[in-house]
């Protein structure tokens, strides 16, 4: 059988400078294939010019530099976001987004390759889950877009396809190697988790003494109509969300912020605009208001731009401070809840 190749850009220094050792080479080289790595982010050892020939072609033999490829890039139209459908070495395909800001420029990357929890208003969760991304792949999704654009990343959210928190232990390892001073030291500040709600992986994650933001797919104010929109409050209810909540906000000092998306007719009344007040009174918290994306296969409406003004209007009356999100990429389904596995494994364009 054949052995597996060593994932290099996955292994933190530590790790790496183990492995080195081990190929009979000295510690040093190690923190040289790291900058490579991850300061320069390398394509290819070809480009590793201060490395031995000998080592390179021991690695090349012994272990695998993953380099994600660009398939396609759609840029809107409308606000210059750029969506980027990569190729994984295995045949699988995720999209990755690119989001100017005034205050810099974020980009959204995916932690798998599909999703398992169902959300209704959701594209990525459609064909349920395939794998879990390596810490490699989720990194090279910032890395290649670096590359595309030729500017630095200011802010990294992993709201791309895919819950986080299912792939908890390869989350933790990019998030170390995303915000290592020797590597891109990204501010762990300027990094965003969102997760549906699977509350011992959120204490968990409160428990990891990071300063990252955490963003709670909320989207209902009571239980039973959460239910009817996200089937992991099925497993968790609203007053044991709550307390991870809290309990996050107690442990890191960080803000939560909520995410809510506003279907018409469901989920956009005064009188949710008042239980979810109620729900968020105390907490240091944010709310983001999400008109809701259309998807073809859901009949979901937004709610008319008065109606979303409105409800953020209800929540401040109620001292609860909330923004509408301006829904960046829409046009190339590069908006929240949009994003899915365009391609299929045989290469068939997913319709």
């Amino acid at each position: 059988m054949q052995q597996e190749k060593t994932d290099l850009k996955s292994m933190d220094l530590a790790e790496l400078t183990a492995y080195v050792q081990e190929q009979g080479e000295k510690p040093f080289r190690a923190k040289q294939l790291y900058q490579w790595m991850h300061q320069k982010q390398a394509s290819s050892f070809e480009e590793m010019t201060n490395l031995p020939r000998a080592f390179l072609e021991k690695l090349k033999t012994g272990a695998t530099l993953v380099c994600l490829r660009p398939e396609t890039v759609q840029v809107s139209a409308q606000d210059g976001t750029r969506k980027y459908l990569f190729a994984l070495p295995d045949g699988n395909v995720i999209e990755s987004v690119l989001m100017r800001y005034r205050h810099g420029s974020s980009v959204c990357v995916s932690s798998q390759v599909g999703c398992r929890m169902g959300c209704r208003f959701c594209a990525s969760t459609l064909d349920g889950l395939v794998r879990n991304l390596a810490p490699s792949e989720m990194l090279d999704q910032v890395y290649r877009i670096m590359a595309d654009i030729g500017e630095r990343i200011s802010n990294v959210v992993v709201m791309g396809t895919g819950e986080p928190l299912d792939n908890y232990d390869n989350l933790l390892r990019f998030l170390s190697l995303l915000t290592d001073e020797n590597g891109l030291h990204i501010s762990q500040r300027s990094v965003t988790v969102s997760t549906c709600g699977i509350v011992p992986r959120m204490r968990a994650l409160a428990d990891e003494g990071l300063q990252i933001t955490l963003a709670l797919s909320l989207h209902a104010s009571a239980q039973e109509k959460r239910r009817e929109l996200m089937p992991v409050a099925n497993r968790y209810g609203m007053e044991e969300i709550m307390d991870a909540c809290r309990y996050y906000v107690s442990r890191t000092g960080r803000r939560v912020t909520f995410e809510y998306s506003l279907v018409a007719g469901v989920n956009d009344t005064a009188e949710d605009a008042r239980q979810l007040a109620g729900l968020l009174r105390g907490m240091n918290c944010h709310v983001n208001l999400i008109p809701v994306n259309p998807i073809r296969e859901r009949d979901f409406r937004q709610p008319g731009r008065a109606a979303v003004a409105d409800f953020k209007n209800q929540l401040e009356k109620y001292g609860i401070n909330g923004t509408i999100r301006r829904e960046l990429g829409r046009d190339i389904d590069g908006a929240c809840g949009q994003l899915r596995r365009r391609y299929l494994g045989s290469g068939k364009t997913e319709e």
